[in-house]
């Protein structure tokens, strides 16, 4: 009990410390979470040891970019979720495989089925709240993963596609030019008039 309550202690000073505000995150969702992270217990040492699953800086940059790291991130939870809920047991210890080990004190040997199950709905609750994000909010960002996805799969080996390519780079690379150029000139006006507003 003491231990939960550190824990808690501990999320809101980390939530507090790093900016996230939790007005979004639903509260039977953060319920949610605090009941899974009981079941995936970890030492705090290892919690907290400076090296983030996903680091803070890789949501640096416009509010584009980290659109598409967040969509990043929400697919990769979507796989992550996905793995944990193939890591839980699926079917019940075929009958009189454990009648002959005597439980331990304490515990009944059909005590780990509605912990599992239980586990099992939880971290369903959670993927259907990361894939609902996902999929009403992150639209814009899935087609272009993909579409950048489809890049990778281009023929290499083909030579009609690498004349193509190479017809079609004037253009291209003229256009990627001009978006870095234009970006560089849009980010140059904005400090110029951020300049402005501290000396005024």
């Amino acid at each position: 009990m003491m231990m939960m309550a550190l824990m808690k202690v501990i999320l809101c000073l980390w939530l507090t410390v790093t900016g996230v505000s939790a007005s979004y995150v639903p509260q039977e969702m953060n319920k949610t979470i605090q009941n899974l992270l009981q079941h995936y217990k970890i030492p705090l040492v290892e919690r907290f040891n400076g090296n983030p699953v996903f680091p803070k800086d890789s949501m640096d940059g416009n509010v584009e970019m980290k659109m598409i790291f967040m969509h990043g991130v929400l697919e990769t939870y979507e796989d992550l979720i996905g793995h944990m809920l193939k890591q839980l047991p699926t079917a019940s210890p075929p009958l009189g495989s454990n009648q002959d080990k005597p439980a331990s004190p304490g515990t009944s040997n059909d005590d780990a089925a509605p912990v599992k199950a239980d586990v099992r709905s939880k971290l369903m609750y959670i993927l259907e709240k990361i894939q609902f994000l996902k999929t009403h909010r992150y639209q814009e960002q899935e087609k272009l993963l993909h579409r950048l996805q489809n890049l990778k799969k281009i023929q290499m080996d083909n030579r009609t596609v690498q004349s193509k390519a190479l017809w079609e780079l004037p253009q291209l690379f003229e256009k990627a030019s001009s978006l870095a150029d234009n970006t560089m000139r849009r980010r140059r006006r904005r400090q110029a008039r951020n300049r402005m507003r501290l000396k005024a």
